[in-house]
């Protein structure tokens, strides 16, 4: 009964991803957000992938039976918050950015933490803790970030607008 109950959370978040994506998508510049989300999504299957395979995470409980990583985590919910945080920090400095940074990752990994110890959508292995998944989140935030910025200094400079 318990993984019933699991699933049904995982479709609860599928839809509320979709619904957050869809919100975030009439917001402009629409080119912007999806570049992030394809950029998040990228990396955190790659990452995710890599955690899987060396055995310091694994998914019990999945919708998507055929893959071995959480497909709504890794390419729906950290990517539409990955947005979030792409559109909070937009205009902001270094120290503001890094800030924002931590408070979109620390609910994040409290709440993965929370899952690890109450379900069995996660499970952390190999000494794997909640401080791995905020630093692994936190920086790939910043890598996007990162990246975005360098992506519209270069469109700027090439007289594009993104």
């Amino acid at each position: 009964m318990k993984r019933k109950a699991e699933q049904n959370t995982l479709r609860a978040l599928l839809a509320i991803g979709i619904l957050a994506f869809y919100r975030l998508m009439r917001k402009p510049p629409v080119k912007d957000w999806l570049l992030i989300f394809f950029l998040k999504s990228y990396m955190a299957s790659i990452l995710d992938n890599l955690l899987v395979k060396k055995g310091y995470l694994k998914y019990p409980v999945s919708l998507f039976r055929t893959f071995d990583i959480s497909v709504i985590f890794s390419y729906l919910i950290f990517p539409v918050v990955c947005i979030y945080f792409n559109q909070v920090t937009r205009q902001a400095g270094l120290l503001s950015i890094l800030l924002k940074a931590i408070l979109f990752s620390a609910p994040s990994a409290m709440v993965e933490h929370w899952l690890e110890r109450n379900t069995k959508l996660i499970k952390y292995k190999r000494n794997w803790t909640s401080f791995h998944s905020f630093a692994s989140i936190a920086s790939t935030f910043l890598a996007v970030r990162l990246i975005m910025g360098g992506i519209r200094k270069i469109a700027s400079k090439q007289g594009l607008k993104i």
